[in-house]
């Protein structure tokens, strides 16, 4: 993922104060590298833009939870208020400032059965950095420390960096104790703790000749701009309580960015040619199943119009071959003698056999094959199932007042 790095200064934003950015496509390589104002950055609208708070920024303290206090959905934008009020009780008596001045994150993937990690820094001044950078339409996704404290699942890892300029260079120790900042000299080396010996030692080009000095064949090089990527990349978030829309913001650009590398990147192009593929492959599939129903279909209505001409010798034109296969029966049954489904003695049959429970009608009248039976008591609580059998046998039954009408179902013309 494209991202924006941009290193704090330790002091307020001005139009002038520059700021260590560095730019990379990819999160592991440096593109760019320049310190600049905040108006003379990059712009780079599809990156995510990442702050690193430096060392001296920060404070860091170990803290015991009370039981309860971190559940599930506690770091939730309603939840934040009552956890900040609980970190300042905790943390009162530790911090040289007012709680209230400070800005307090905790550790990434907490746990309420150890001690945590919270970091703390100005809260001003990390309010007022994020307030220019988005005046300079670069809002913040994530907001990193520069060095952080062992993970949990290495605790007692010691991790040295050399940095700083020759005037003033710093040793800065990532152990069980924190982040110290140490002077890069005789009384920082005496004040590690045991056991480092042998540890490697990371260190800026500008100060690397000194720590060869105290570690000789232990140093190895990192620049400015490795370190600020090596933090972008870490677990840590400082966007908490009062910074959490920073979070929506992170996750809306996370959102953008995908989304633009799916349409866009080329290491998405193969991704792409294979949904394109699914996809046509799919909407031929569909054309040939389509194609192959209305075959059958067709050889159906090709079937029935044969059985209606071979039956039916004297049908010429067929237009709808049940309807005219029904009538062409009828008048074959009428012909023979033989009633029709829809003549009356048959239409009287049926509704003596099927609602025998109904008093015999009053008055009988049938025209054109429909058959009208005015009814003694159309309400009697036998006439919907009587209603119901006759439909079943293929006549249409309705009441019209006090008059059932029955009258044979017509096909339907295709």
């Amino acid at each position: 993922m494209s991202s924006l790095i941009v290193t704090l200064p330790a002091s307020l934003p001005t139009a002038n104060t520059p700021c260590s950015t560095v730019w990379t496509e990819d999160g592991t390589t440096a593109k760019r590298h320049l310190d600049a104002p905040l108006n003379l950055l990059p712009q780079t609208p599809d990156a995510e833009v990442v702050v690193v708070v430096p060392t001296t920024q920060l404070s860091w303290h170990r803290v015991d939870f009370p039981k309860g206090t971190l559940e599930r959905g506690f770091f939730q934008e309603g939840n934040a208020p009552r956890l900040r009020a609980v970190l300042d009780g905790l943390l009162e008596d530790r911090l040289l400032d007012e709680p209230a001045q400070l800005h307090f994150a905790i550790q990434p993937q907490a746990r309420a059965d150890a001690p945590n990690w919270v970091a703390a820094c100005d809260r001003a001044w990390i309010h007022a950095w994020l307030a220019a950078l988005e005046q300079t339409g670069r809002p913040v996704g994530r907001i990193v420390p520069e060095l952080a404290p062992p993970p949990d699942e290495s605790p007692d890892t010691v991790r040295l960096t050399a940095m700083g300029t020759t005037e003033q260079p710093q040793l800065v120790c990532c152990g069980p104790q924190g982040v110290v900042v140490l002077p890069l000299g005789h009384t920082g080396v005496a004040l590690l703790p045991p056991g480092t010996d042998t540890n490697p030692v990371l260190a800026e080009p500008a100060v690397a000749a000194i720590a060869e000095q105290y570690f000789s064949g232990r140093v190895s090089l990192q620049t400015t701009a490795q370190r600020a990527i090596a933090a972008a990349q870490s677990g840590w978030d400082l966007a908490q309580f009062d910074l959490l829309r920073t979070r929506g913001t992170r996750t809306r650009k996370q959102l953008a960015q995908i989304t633009g590398d799916l349409l866009q990147s080329p290491r998405w192009r193969p991704a792409r040619w294979a949904v394109v593929a699914i996809v046509l492959v799919n909407l031929v599939g569909l054309q040939v199943w389509a194609w192959k129903e209305q075959a059958a279909l067709a050889a159906k209505r090709t079937t029935v119009h044969e059985i209606l001409t071979i039956t039916f010798p004297d049908v010429r034109v067929v237009v709808n071959p049940p309807l005219q296969m029904a009538r062409s029966l009828a008048d074959l049954q009428r012909q023979s003698g033989a009633a029709a489904s829809g003549d009356l003695e048959t239409m009287l049959g049926q509704f003596q056999a099927l609602a025998p429970e109904l008093a015999a009608p009053t008055a009988i009248e049938f025209v054109a094959g429909e058959l009208r039976l005015k009814l003694a008591d159309p309400a009697a609580p036998a006439m919907a199932s009587a209603i119901s059998r006759l439909q079943a046998q293929g006549y249409t039954v309705s009441l019209d007042g006090d008059t059932l009408v029955l009258k044979q179902q017509q096909e339907r013309r295709p």
